[in-house]
């Protein structure tokens, strides 16, 4: 049976570990691009701590430069898989091609752009004489490949809508395994500090990115990327934009919630601050992408299914979602409870900013299992095509409660102005949990019933 026509028959709890752990290995993989980074930057003798609080200043930028990716194709990609589930596979095949077209589009605006104003940029970040030196040079290496970045993240989307998870995964472990072997030959042996982390960075996203593409043109999917669906319709572009504009503001506002952060923490508590906030972030991510993993192997199983009119499939993939990130979500809360330093200590030797960043940290990750909830649904609502709904779910935990709440805290708890930082977190991750839940709860049926 073709990897694709399994999606409706294959027993939900088995499709869901088939799509999902791949997904979740290669976001894990992904994670390895930025942290082994930041491991190797971070125990450079010397300079490690200002090299890494450098290096962290950049996310916002990346960030941003994934979050382009995903307004190109993580539309396109669900809009792909609702068309399969129809068998309209020429429809499939032009949503595409103009989710690539996308890409190479917004690749050519942002290089230049970002490249130029990168110093700028950086130190409205948060960067001080001491960090702007290494945070301009890995930035500046790293933008000029943003095209093999922007290639990478966003059109592996369309391998996973297809059933092809290990595929997906392989386009990432292949590009962070080059990435693993690069960094401490061009980091140490090679003696190019943060420039070497950046240049290993971009010859692995760009065999990624290779490797994609010589996928996505062969005969083995369904949906294969062909010259002719390479353009920019007006009513596909829309659809496309229309639903990847909640991913992208999810995303973008992680890139201004990075700004936001680290501007506040930079005024309050200084590099020390900022540097605890890099290291927090990467943990985070540890968090975050693996959901993101775990959604991007379920949601082609709901969109496939709702376009077959499915909706028994639908509820119960949605609830093996929320299931498995309930549980990971749960066990990492505990060893951020339980052992802080230890995972502070990973990224660098600087023991005064172990045991700040352990404080923090127990504030920042206080609630980080409703994530689960949160993500499941508003996902859930990308994956059925539920444009207005999703970018609604995707403003509320940033743009609507966090970064309010990062300027507004310290202003309020004058006292304890960082704390008041981290504490923003936790807040908004629990108010936006309970109404995104709400929220779906709600909506479910009636969007299911539309399917039949």
């Amino acid at each position: 049976m073709h990897d694709t026509e399994q999606m409706g028959t294959m027993p939900i709890p088995k499709l869901l570990t088939k799509l999902a752990v791949p997904a979740v290995i290669a976001q894990v993989v992904s994670l390895l691009y930025n942290i082994v980074d930041r491991i190797y930057i971070g125990h450079i003798p010397k300079i490690g701590a200002a090299a890494l609080t450098g290096a962290g200043l950049f996310m916002p930028l990346l960030v941003f430069i994934q979050a382009c990716a995903a307004l190109a194709c993580s539309g396109g990609a669900p809009m792909a898989s609702i068309a399969l589930g129809k068998k309209q596979v020429s429809e499939a095949e032009g949503f595409l091609g103009c989710s690539t077209a996308l890409i190479l589009l917004l690749s050519v605006i942002l290089t230049p752009v970002f490249y130029l104003f990168a110093p700028g940029l950086l130190t409205f970040f948060g960067a001080s004489s001491k960090t702007l030196p290494y945070a301009l040079t890995y930035s500046r290496i790293y933008i000029l490949g943003t095209v093999f970045v922007m290639i990478a993240v966003g059109l592996n989307l369309f391998i996973s809508a297809q059933g092809f998870a290990k595929t997906a995964m392989l386009s990432t472990v292949i590009g962070a395994v080059i990435n693993i072997v690069l960094d401490p030959i061009m980091i140490f042996a090679m003696h190019m500090g943060v420039a070497g982390a950046a240049v290993a960075t971009d010859i692995s996203q760009a065999v990624s990115a290779l490797w994609i593409l010589r996928f996505l043109l062969g005969r083995k999917p369904p949906v294969r990327l062909k010259k002719q669906a390479l353009r920019l319709s007006k009513d596909v572009t829309a659809k496309v934009l229309a639903l990847g504009v909640s991913t992208f503001i999810m995303m973008a506002t992680e890139s201004l919630l990075s700004i936001c952060f680290n501007h506040s923490l930079a005024r309050y508590g200084g590099d020390i601050a900022v540097g605890a906030m890099t290291i927090i972030t990467s943990l985070n991510n540890l968090v975050v992408l693996p959901l993101q993993g775990l959604m991007q192997g379920g949601s082609p199983i709901i969109s496939y299914n709702f376009g077959a009119g499915r909706g028994d499939r639908v509820i119960a993939a949605f609830k093996a979602m929320l299931l498995s990130a309930l549980v990971f979500g749960l066990a990492f809360w505990g060893l951020s409870r339980l052992a802080p330093t230890v995972l502070a200590g990973i990224f660098t030797d600087d023991g005064p900013l172990i045991a700040y960043t352990a404080r923090c940290m127990k504030v920042y990750f206080a609630v980080i299992f409703t994530l689960a909830f949160q993500m499941t649904c508003q996902n859930s609502f990308v994956a059925l095509g539920q444009a207005r709904t999703s970018l609604f779910l995707a403003c509320l935990r940033k743009l609507i409660l966090l970064i309010p709440l990062i300027l507004i805290l310290p202003r309020v708890m004058a006292a304890r102005p960082v704390f008041a930082v981290f504490l923003a977190e936790p807040l908004s991750d629990l108010t936006a949990a309970a109404i995104t839940t709400a929220v779906f709860f709600k909506k479910i049926r009636p969007i299911l019933n539309q399917s039949r």
